[in-house]
């Protein structure tokens, strides 16, 4: 299972593969439920678990109890987004409760830890400086610019009189 958690302070996200120990840890647990990070191997921190979807992309929903998949008719929220006003659609959802079946989880930081979140899920400040070393290598060096001429004005064309109708004779 995966878990992706979101920094509200600074808009960051941050990504982690669970091992399958760690991830029985959040079978049961509801969409609104805190998540210790001592459970997850993020210690100091706590969570929210705000979502998530299944190994087949239909996201989790709140308003849907239980673990299972159904059809539902919606008109907002997540697993759809109506186009038109009091447009609805019945689209496949998963249930708000964490079961084997659900693939990535989503959680929010509640309380922050000791240590810094690039630390504990692996993007060490290393790692950020070969991107970035890597991104100035793929710039193309900038070239001189060349003067462009001016283009050339083509002269206009004299538009030929237009034909005149026969005068029709009035008898």
């Amino acid at each position: 299972m995966k878990i992706v958690v979101s920094n509200p302070a600074d808009g960051k996200s941050y990504q982690k593969e669970l091992e399958t120990n760690q991830d029985k840890v959040l079978y049961g647990k509801k969409i609104g439920e805190a998540v210790k990070g001592d459970s997850i191997g993020v210690s100091g921190y706590e969570f929210e678990l705000t979502g998530g979807s299944d190994k087949q992309g239909f996201p989790m929903r709140v308003d849907f109890h239980g673990t299972s998949r159904k059809r539902l008719l919606l008109s907002s929220g997540p697993g759809y987004k109506a186009t038109r006003k009091g447009e609805r659609r019945r689209k496949s959802i998963r249930g708000n409760t964490v079961a084997e079946d659900i693939a990535q989880v989503n959680l929010k930081i509640t309380k922050a830890g000791k240590d810094p979140l690039e630390k504990l899920f692996g993007k060490d400040d290393k790692a950020g400086e070969k991107t970035e070393e890597k991104k100035e290598e793929k710039k193309p060096e900038a070239k001189p610019e060349e003067k462009k001429e001016a283009p050339k004005e083509e002269p206009k064309k004299e538009e030929a009189p237009k034909a005149e109708k026969p005068e029709e004779k009035k008898e």
